[in-house]
């Protein structure tokens, strides 16, 4: 039995790592979601978006039996990213290109329009986060005769626990993201880009689903996918930041 506990502690260790990780890039969604808000209603977006993910996450271990055969769920997820990192993206350069004066304000979504959009994301997000909870608690021994939505009720408890304490670090690393982004405007493009690869990567999920199999099902777990998608994604940000600090520093200069 110690050893078994032991095996469960250090698999929850590391789920804890991995919903850190994934975290990280549901985060920047989120802060680049709730960003036109004004602060007060900003930090109502994210708790109620926060408040989203937890009740997603959690109906997501209930279901993931029956939801595992839905790829449609992850392509509509990997769609909706693409989509607003593009527009946005798009609708950037178009401002840079014509000017301030040449342009008409975007218009905004207004603060349930915006809870909607984040909820949307945590859509896909949880499902993103429970499969691969799942694919760590599988590994586990079972403990207890008891089952909850088709997984042991041991497993089922240390996913829970795992997805609990990510959406913890989601909530504080979501406000630093939305923060950041207000002292430096520029970064908002690298943020949308990263909202774009996070897409790419439910797209790579979407293909290598079992009834798809357009890529291989083990691909998206496999080192060279997971190296090559947190690369980039660093990547991504630090080019972001230094280009977007340096133009910041260079608008106030001038």
């Amino acid at each position: 039995m110690e050893a078994i506990l032991l095996e469960y502690a250090w698999v929850l260790v590391v789920l804890i790592v991995l919903e850190g990780l994934l975290a990280a890039d549901n985060a920047v969604v989120m802060a680049v979601m709730v960003k036109h808000l004004p602060k007060l209603q900003q930090k109502k977006a994210l708790f109620y978006g926060l408040l989203g993910a937890f009740v997603f996450r959690f109906a997501a271990l209930f279901m993931i039996t029956f939801l595992v055969n839905i790829w449609q769920i992850q392509a509509l997820g990997a769609a909706y990213l693409l989509f607003i990192s593009i527009k946005n993206i798009y609708d950037q350069r178009k401002k840079d290109k014509h000017g301030d004066d040449l342009t008409k304000p975007r218009k905004q979504s207004g603060f349930w329009m915006t809870v909607f959009k984040v909820e949307l994301a945590d859509i896909a997000f949880a499902l993103d986060s429970m499969l691969a909870a799942v694919a760590l608690a599988v590994t586990l021994p079972e403990l207890g005769d008891f089952h909850i939505g088709g997984i042991n009720g041991g497993q089922f408890i240390v996913m829970l626990m795992g997805g609990i304490i990510g959406l913890i670090i989601m909530r504080f690393a979501a406000r630093q993201f939305v923060v950041l982004l207000e002292k430096y405007p520029s970064l908002e493009t690298a943020a949308f880009l990263i909202v774009g690869w996070v897409g790419i990567k439910l797209v790579v999920l979407t293909l290598s689903h079992e009834k798809l199999q357009i890529l291989n099902p083990a691909f998206p777990h496999s080192t060279l996918w997971k190296t090559t998608f947190w690369v980039v994604l660093v990547g991504i940000a630090l080019y972001g930041y230094f280009i977007g600090v340096s133009n910041d520093r260079k608008n106030r200069k001038a």
